[in-house]
């Protein structure tokens, strides 16, 4: 019975861990955040969108932190790569295989997550200055000028046709890794594993302390709320 087993594994190809559970949490919490961001918006609900919108805020401000110094495929120097990595990549994924796989993410996706984390950083950022000259002022409406209200009010209904795209593009790619290249990356991000193609033999990433993330995300909500109060 045990044999039986073993084989099967082997059939099905050795299962690395890639993603720890901070990087895995933080993006459904993300998704999560900025599905209700949209949604609330698209509803009028204001206060929910606000809170929405600072939720990303705090959440980007971890991933950073997190990009930094948390574990070794969630850290920026690890994926975001030069175009001669770029473009090494493509080859080697039009060879598939083991010459394809990526432990995290590949040169490619890196320009994805880091586009994705720099504009919801800046739509989160410039909402806290919106105002929709009715009802709803942004928390920190008080500290700016009318026209710096005005232009970042501006940027933030511009960043969020971007965040349209960006989620669109994302989406479209998740799906053609998972339908024409067979290479499921969203049960990765749920499990942390990952399955290595035939034989390939890969050092199992290192892993920062989960203690590490949750002082980190402590530390960037407790930024984003001395910043809400700077207005109070």
């Amino acid at each position: 019975m045990a044999s039986g087993h073993t084989a099967t594994r082997e059939k099905r190809g050795r299962e690395l861990r890639v993603w720890d559970l901070p990087t895995r949490l933080f993006h459904w919490a993300l998704a999560t955040a900025v599905a209700v961001a949209i949604l609330s918006a698209e509803l009028d609900v204001l206060a929910v969108h606000m809170l929405a919108g600072e939720t990303v805020l705090v959440l980007v401000l971890f991933r950073l932190a997190w990009g930094m110094v948390g574990s070794q495929t969630a850290r920026f120097a690890e994926f975001v790569k030069g175009p001669g990595a770029i473009r090494d990549y493509l080859k080697r994924s039009r060879a598939g295989g083991e010459a394809a796989f990526t432990p995290g993410h590949n040169p490619l996706g890196a320009l994805m997550v880091v586009a994705l984390l720099l504009v919801l950083l800046a739509q989160a950022g410039s909402g806290l200055f919106t105002s929709d000259d009715i009802l709803v002022d942004g928390p920190l409406v008080p500290l700016a000028s009318g026209a710096t209200v005005a232009r970042l009010g501006s940027l933030h209904r511009l960043l969020a046709n971007g965040i349209f795209l960006l989620v669109g593009l994302h989406v479209a790619a998740v799906l053609f890794h998972l339908l024409v290249k067979k290479d499921d990356l969203i049960r990765p991000m749920v499990t942390g594993r990952k399955v290595l193609p035939g034989r390939l033999a890969v050092t199992e990433p290192r892993r920062a302390p989960a203690a590490l993330a949750l002082a980190i995300l402590a530390a960037s909500a407790g930024l984003v709320f001395l910043v809400l109060r700077a207005a109070g």
